[in-house]
Parts: C-alpha cells; structure tokens; sequence
C-alpha cells in the first residue's frame, strides 16, 4: 500500500518556528517531524510514499530527496498554490490508482498502522477515518460513530458548549481511489469541512476506528513542547536515535561533555555538541547538533536547535531558541521564550515568559525584554564598541563576516588605496584576519600584509607606507573566546565615529563595491617592518640621554610570550641596555592569561627584579599597548601610582609642561604638576580620547589612562608599551633618580569604586536627574557627572558598552573613598 503524507502546511500557529522552514520540517527531539512519520510508515511496511508540498516546498523536496537515504522511495506532488488537506491529494491522484493511506506529515504519533489497514479493508469502506480521544477537543475535529463503527457526525473545531464526544480526527486515512469523487479538482477542499460531510449525504458512510497509541497534533508552540517531552520520556513507540550513555541521557554521534557537567534527564545531545564545565541540563531538554552550552550554563526543560550557543552562565527555563542563536553570558530565559533563527540576545538580557523573538533580530546588552519582538529589523545596526569590532569567535565573528566586513571597508575608501592587515599571535585572529584579507581586494583596495605584528607597530606601519588605513585582529585581553577587530586611519590612530558609521552603513546594507576583474586589489607583503620601527623608535629619544642609559641601567622585560620580544630585545642592545627577558617565547597557548595567571606572573616579575638589582621590572600585555611595572625595590605600582610616578618623572626632567590623564584620576596629578611647574589636562576616561587628544597636542609630555597605556606624543600618538619602557629609563638617567626615590615622593590619595546594574532603558533617567540634582556642585563636565564634595569628589559615569554605571570616588582615607563609593552606587540604584 502506498501513502500519502500531507506537508504543504504553512503552520502559522507554530511562528516563529515555521518562519523559515514548512511545518514538517520542524525537529522534534532527535527528527524532523516528517521524519518520524517516515519512520512510521517503515515500521509498518510502507515504503512508497507520496508527499504533497507547497509552503516551502524545496526545503522538504532538498532534505528528503528521492527518500533512498531514509530506506523509502518518495515522489512528490507540487500544489502551486494551497489546495487544502483533501485538495492536496486530489493533485496527487495520477500516482494513485490503489487504496491508499493518507498521513500528515505534522503529527506525531505511533499508532499501529498496520491495524488500521486491516480495520478497513475488513469494513470495505471507501474511507476509513483514524480517531483518538483526546481531553480537551476544541482544536480538533469531533467526530462521532454508531455501534457499528460509522461515522454520523462531524463538527469541526467546536466551542465546550458544542462538543458532543470526546474522539477527535487525527487526519489519518485509509481511502480508495473512489475518494477522488467527491473531490473536484483545483479547488480547495478539506476532508473534514467537505468531503465526508458529502459522503454522508450520498449515504456513502465512513467508518471509524478509534485507534489506541500516542498521538499530537504540533499546532502551537505548547503542542510542540509537550510533544518533544513526551518523546523524550518515552512515551511515544518510535525508535530512538543515538544511544543512551547514562541514566536517561541519550546521545547521538560525538560529543563533549566536562566531567563535572550535571544531567537530570531525560536529555538528548545532538551530534558535535559540547557542554562545557559547570553546566546544568535539566530534562526533559533536547540540544541539537554543534550546539555549545557554555560554562555553569543552567538549561531548564528546553529545546535548542543545532548550531547555537549558550553563554556563561547563561539561564534557559522552559524556553525553545532555534537555529544558529547566540544567547550570550548572563542572559535569561523564562518560560515559554521562543527566539527565532540566527538571534542574537547579548549579554545580560532578561527575555520574560512567553515572549516570540522573530529572526534576524538582536537583543541589547543587560535589555529586559516583556513583549514579542516581530516587526522591523530590530537587528544589530551597530558593530563598533569601545574595543573596535568584538565578538565570539566562529559565533559572532566567523571567516564570512570577516570577508564582508573587509568589503565594507574597502568600500568607504577610493580605489587603489592601500590597507595594512595585522594580527596577533594567536590563531583565532589569523583566521578572521584572512576573511578580512578576501574582503578588502573585492573593493578594489590593495593589502599590505604585516603578518604577526604588536598593535602599535602595525599602527606605525601604517602611517610610515602612507597607506589609507589598516585593520589589526587581536585576541582579546578580556576573554579567551572573543577577538578583537581594530580600525586604523591613514595615522595609525583608531578610525572615528562618522567613519565607523560609514562602514556600519555599507556592511548592513550589503551595498559593497565589487570592481571589475583588472581592479581587483593586490596583496603584498610589506618588507623591513623592524627596521622602519626602530628607526622612529630610536629617533624619538634624546641623545643626551643614551650614554648614561647604556652605563647604568638593567631592566627585567616580561614580554608575556607575546610578539613583543620580536622587536623590543634588538633595540635595547642597539640602546646598549641590559635586559632580562622572561617569557620570550612565543606561545598562542598562554597569549590569553586569567587573572591568576596574570597575578602570578607579577608576582614572579616583583621577587626577581631587586635579586638581579635592576632599575625596574615591566611587563607587557599581549598586544603590546599597556605596561605593568615593579619598582627596584620589587613593589608592584597600581596602574594610577605608576601614572603618576611617570608624569612626575616627565614634569622633573622638563621642567613643567602638559600631562593629560583621565577625568577618573586622582587629585594627586595636579598636586605633582604644582610641585613641578607643570600642568593637567583631564579627558574622558577612553585610550581613544586619549590619542585623539595626543594628535591634536603633539607638544604634550605625556598621556595616561591609569590602566597601563602611557602615551608619548614625541614619538607617536598611540599608546606603545615598548616605547614607553624605554622612554621610563631614558627619563630616570636623565633624572639620575631611582624609580623606588619617585614613588616614595609621590602624594597619597584614596580611591574607591562600585559598578552599578542599570538597564539601558533607565540609564538616560539617570543621568538627567544627576545632572538636575547636582547642577550646582558639578565639577568640569568631560565625562559623566563628577561632583565636587570639596576636598574629595564622585564621578558617576555611564559604561558606553553594558548596562552599567561606574561609581569612582576619591576621599580623604580608605574607608571615606569607600565609603562614598558604596553611598553614590545606591543613589544610583534608587534612581532606576
């Protein structure tokens, strides 16, 4: 006996599940519903199956093809437009000229075929509806039958006070070719509605069998939670995939999972998925294949399809997220939540119960989110934040995006400019820099290929070949799993706001330039970078200085296995400097450090520096941008102490002069510019503020950013780690001071700080109030609100990048900074 199995179904009910595939096509657990009809029919012995489509129709006909991978022989029937459930197989009929059994592709169920056959070949009915009871009818059609097994009547999807019985049609059919009778062709026609209501008034009764076994209906999104947890408790009689590894979960293919990962099944995993350490599943879950659940994730009862990713400490409860999603660290979803394919819901957001996010769309950082986002693009309109373009890598960032994100640049730029690429050491910014590479030549914009270059190297490059620009990929310094994408103008310096939106505009737009074959660009390598370096770098120095640095200075250099020490080691010999190098090799491996590695490595750096009795110990971060340094007595200066120790130094040997640091320093800069002769300058509290207020003063000594980055206009207005050792040095020899005698003039000051939830809704309140309230105690507005409480001060400062605002106070003792600090973070919160 052949089959017909009904997928032309739209399933509107079921968005957004069925926005970008046909009903059958949504999985149920391990898959797609179709499938599991598939699986049904063979159990049976039913191998010639004819599927009628229309919504949709090449994602079933692409899946299932001729059906000889599923062990069936499948042919299709193509409506051209919807011709209902009986319409359907009515433009079928050429392929059925037997009995035949009439199937929707859309159910799950696990009913004996077999016996129902044979219940209709035993009536020699021309029809034979499948029936089922079910507790609450109202969705379905009611039927009801004599004693003898036929069908009297039939309401379709009744009111409670219409319902007459409890046995519903489960759209299971066993006809003959007689059924096409009562069928006219090309009109839209429905079992139900019309044909056995016709049958009955011809006296051509159906029969009925009230069938006993597992069956749904995947009509609503409830429907298809119950049924996907019904699977997977074994309530259904279909075969299982995968194996059951323990308890009650099954897995299917290769997975990863850390050994102290938590399972309270049932749970299925899909083929590649990975659960990281910490993580929680709690069943009934199905997690698709190549889906990634991050570390101390907690999933509640929820289905995940395949190719998403589920943040740190991400929360799902009761919630479906579909293909190729990005639910970033902290997020949370309630019950009921359905995010729609290829989502982004960014770190923090709070989605509420029974909330649809339809596809493509993008959630804020820390949004909470009440109502079904449908309408408009509500898709990401911004790619730059604070450190460039940043993303998890092959989730966020992948080698696509890097190719159109490198077409978008080119196409902001004429063609024939030349743009510098670099990267890091490491070999997930090697990847998404070659994306960038593939991009950039489409647009008719050569390459100039730096390879594996420091950050403010690749900045000097830049402006030294009088390229246009470049692009540097990095690994970044805040999480192992995210990479870094920076933009350079003609300068070297970080690209500006109206650039940034001009890229923004041609990448969403996908308005890229494509050049005709001859202006495709070219990419070269540049040749001689160290030379070009070093020869700006030495030639910033001041001469006077060198003898007595090479007669009297040794330094211990942690380059933190970075590409640092493929530079800075030969201009200190050329400087005649001695240098003890710790942690020269490069090694991708340990680019990224944690905290505790981090501290660690300082702690090394602090007990070697006064054994080997040099005149400082520094180490550098991975991009070679920041420094951290250790007096020649071993003590670790906080990045703001050794701000402050340098601008010191600058103002001593110069006699005065400018020095900008931060609006977040402490009045201790404007003590030492005092005592010097010199004078402070306050930016916003950005390494981006910082080099555009560098470009524009060249006569400035020095910039700071309390956090490691130290700028010297003199050589380049960027922030250069090695450099500023160097220029530390030279300024203690011409000084002839030691870095310990510095720090131990300095002013004391106490500081403190508190970061403060706020959702970004709220922040535009907050602020407005603040500025309301203290209008008369504001101190130089630059960033933020700073008030001024006499000799101490609060600066409440809005996080351009999360839902946050830092709170930094300064008093007149620990326990008073810290006690401001604490006292402004809850005015804050009040304020929400």
């Amino acid at each position: 006996m052949k089959a017909v199995v009904m997928a032309g179904g739209e399933g509107s009910r079921l968005r957004p599940l069925t926005i970008n595939r046909p009903k059958p096509m949504v999985p149920i657990v391990d898959r797609h519903v179709m499938a599991h009809i598939i699986e049904l029919l063979k159990r049976h012995g039913i191998t010639d199956i004819v599927v009628t489509v229309q919504y949709l129709a090449n994602v079933i006909q692409d899946h299932f093809g001729d059906g000889s991978a599923y062990g069936v022989h499948i042919e299709y029937s193509l409506e051209e437009q919807p011709l209902g459930t009986a319409g359907s197989v009515k433009n079928a009929e050429r392929f059925l000229r037997e009995p035949f059994l009439v199937i929707s592709g859309d159910a799950l169920t696990d009913f004996d075929l077999t016996k129902i056959i044979e219940f209709h070949q035993s009536h020699g009915a021309t029809a034979t509806i499948t029936l089922t009871r079910v507790p609450n009818p109202l969705d379905y059609g009611v039927v009801v039958v004599d004693e003898r097994g036929y069908v009297r009547q039939f309401l379709e999807k009744p009111s409670w006070g219409e319902v007459f019985s409890d046995t519903v049609n489960t759209g299971i059919y066993v006809v003959t070719p007689e059924i096409f009778r009562y069928i006219e062709k090309g009109a839209f026609t429905d079992w139900s509605k019309d044909v056995f209501p016709r049958m009955l008034r011809s006296g051509n009764l159906p029969v009925g069998y009230v069938a006993e076994g597992y069956w749904t209906d995947i009509g609503t999104i409830e429907e298809y939670m119950r049924a996907s947890r019904d699977y997977m408790q074994g309530k259904v009689n279909l075969p299982r995939v995968g194996e059951r590894i323990f308890d009650e979960v099954w897995v299917e293919g290769d997975v990863e999972i850390a050994p102290d990962a938590q399972f309270h099944g049932p749970v299925f995993l899909g083929h590649g998925v990975k659960i990281k350490s910490g993580a929680i599943i709690h069943g009934p879950s199905a997690i698709r294949d190549y889906t990634i659940i991050d570390t101390r994730a907690t999933i509640d009862r929820s289905i995940i399809w395949r190719n998403s990713y589920i943040g740190e400490r991400a929360e799902l409860r009761g919630a479906i997220v579909m293909r190729q999603c990005n639910i970033k660290s902290r997020a949370v979803l309630f019950e009921g939540t359905v995010v729609g394919d290829q989502t982004i819901i960014n770190a923090g957001a709070v989605i509420g119960a029974n909330v649809k996010i339809w596809p493509s769309k993008e959630v804020e950082e820390g949004a909470t989110i009440s109502s079904s986002i449908i309408w408009g693009s509500q898709g990401r309109r911004v790619l730059f934040g604070r450190s460039g373009i940043s993303g998890l890598v092959n989730i966020d960032l992948t080698p696509e995006f890097g190719a159109r994100l490198g077409a978008a640049f080119g196409a902001t730029l004429p063609r024939g400019a030349v743009v510098t690429t670099s990267r890091d050491t490491h070999y997930t910014p090697r990847m998404i820099k070659r994306g960038l590479v593939a991009g950039l030549p489409s647009a008719g914009v050569h390459v100039a290929e730096l390879h594996d270059v420091p950050l403010p190297v690749a900045r000097v490059i830049t402006r030294a070949i009088n390229a246009a620009g470049g692009v540097h990929v990095r690994l970044s310094p805040l999480d192992s799993r995210v990479v870094d994408i920076k933009f350079f103008d003609a300068d070297g310096l970080d690209i500006d706001t109206a650039t940034e939106r001009k890229i923004e505009g041609v990448f969403f737009r996908e308005d890229y330039r494509r050049v005709y074959l001859d202006e495709i660009g070219r990419i070269n390598e540049v040749e001689h970078i160290n030379q070009i370096y070093t020869d700006m770098f030495l030639g910033a120095l001041r001469p006077d200085a060198l003898a007595s640095i090479a007669r009297n200075f040794q330094v211990v250099i942690d380059y933190a296995n970075a590409n640092t020490s493929n530079f800075l080691p030969a201009i200190l010999r050329r400087l005649h400097i001695e240098a003890v190098e710790l942690n020269a090799n490069l090694d991708a491996q340990l680019l990224f450090q944690t905290p505790q590695q981090f501290e660690a490595g300082m702690e090394r750096l602090a007990r070697i520096t006064p054994v080997l009795e040099a005149s400082l110990g520094a180490r550098l971060d991975a991009g070679g941008e920041k420094i951290f340094l250790v007096d020649d007595t071993g003590k670790r200066l906080p990045g703001m102490q050794a701000l402050a120790a340098i601008t010191a130094l600058a103002l001593a040997v110069n006699g005065g002069g400018t020095v900008a640091v931060p609006v977040t320093a402490p009045r201790a800069f404007e003590m030492i510019a005092a005592k010097y002769g010199g004078r402070i300058v306050r930016t916003r509290a950005t390494l981006g503020a910082l080099m555009r207020t560098a470009a524009a003063s060249r006569d400035m000594l020095l910039l700071g950013d309390g956090a490691g980055s130290v700028i010297f206009p003199s050589f380049y207005p960027i922030a250069d780690g090695m450099f500023a050792i160097v220029k530390i040095v030279e300024l203690l020899a011409l000084q002839q001071v030691r870095l310990s005698e510095i720090v131990r003039d300095l002013p004391h000051y106490f500081m403190s700080q508190a970061r403060v939830p706020c959702r970004w809704e709220f922040k535009g309140k907050v602020m407005r109030i603040l500025n309301q309230q203290y209008q008369d105690r504001k101190l130089d507005q630059v960033d933020g609100v700073k008030i001024d409480l006499g000799d101490e001060w609060v600066l409440i400062l809005p996080d351009p990048d999360g839902p946050f605002f830092h709170v930094i106070a300064e008093g007149s003792s620990d326990e008073q900074a810290r006690v401001l600090a604490e006292k402004y973070a809850g005015l804050v919160t009040g304020l929400q």
